[in-house]
């Protein structure tokens, strides 16, 4: 599902600290540190701007590939100064197998580590949760970004009230929980060109504001296909066909 997250922080060298401090702890080295991003797998961080702001109000998880890494994760980030968002432990609430340490990244981001019984490579996302203003106008943008991202609708959650998309590696929420999750850049992943085509025209053709009509785009790679709308809170949401093979 997800092909990659990217935040934009409001300085991109203290959270690059944090970031590369308490990822390498679940397993996740930097991929690629550039002008514009630096890069751990499929997530990633840039330079807020003027015309593209800070990221705010983000959860994101990352796989764990035991408790004992959730531990490690959140005590790292502890000693060295990172606000706590929720000690290592279970979390039933989620699921039966569910353990996960939370901290809070230098914007306030909630950033967590989670083991659970599903089977990823370490320190790739596991899950994100938006904060939503309207949970129904949500949910209806992304039912119609399902079927071509390779996401069904599952549970729903009351306390705060909930919706869950789900693949077979990862997941996301949309959550009615306080002021919305702002300036945040989803892209998810498509078979080819022409998956990229029609979501944009089904999403454009309901409504949501365009954000980058379908086409190549050299500043990342040759090959690189993809369009952009934006979901009802304003954040850019993308399907990209890297036409690598």
């Amino acid at each position: 599902m997800f092909d990659h997250v990217t935040i934009r922080a409001s300085d991109r060298a203290a959270s690059e600290v944090f970031y590369g401090l308490v990822l390498k702890t679940v397993g996740l080295e930097q991929s690629v540190g550039g002008e514009h991003f630096t890069e751990w797998g499929d997530f990633s961080l840039a330079q807020a701007t003027a015309d593209e702001p800070v990221t705010r109000r983000l959860h994101v998880a990352f796989f764990a590939p035991t408790r004992a890494h959730v531990d490690e994760f959140w005590r790292t980030g502890t000693t060295a100064g990172y606000r706590d968002d929720g000690a290592p432990g279970p979390r039933p609430q989620y699921s039966a197998g569910y353990y996960g340490g939370f901290l809070l990244d230098p914007d306030g981001n909630s950033a967590e580590a989670v083991h659970n019984d599903r089977r990823r490579r370490p320190g790739a996302i596991d899950h994100v949760w938006l904060r939503v203003a309207d949970l129904d106008a949500a949910r209806r943008f992304y039912e119609l970004v399902g079927p071509f991202a390779g996401v069904t609708r599952g549970w729903t959650h009351d306390g705060p009230p909930r919706v869950g998309f789900a693949s077979e590696d990862d997941s996301f929420s949309i959550v009615d929980d306080g002021a919305p999750t702002e300036h945040v850049h989803i892209a998810f992943a498509a078979p080819d060109d022409a998956t990229v085509d029609a979501f944009h025209r089904t999403l454009t053709g309901a409504g949501h504001p365009d954000n980058g009509a379908p086409g190549e785009r050299l500043a990342y790679h040759e090959g690189y296909y993809g369009a952009f709308v934006l979901d009802p809170d304003g954040n850019n949401v993308e399907l990209v066909n890297h036409n690598r093979g």
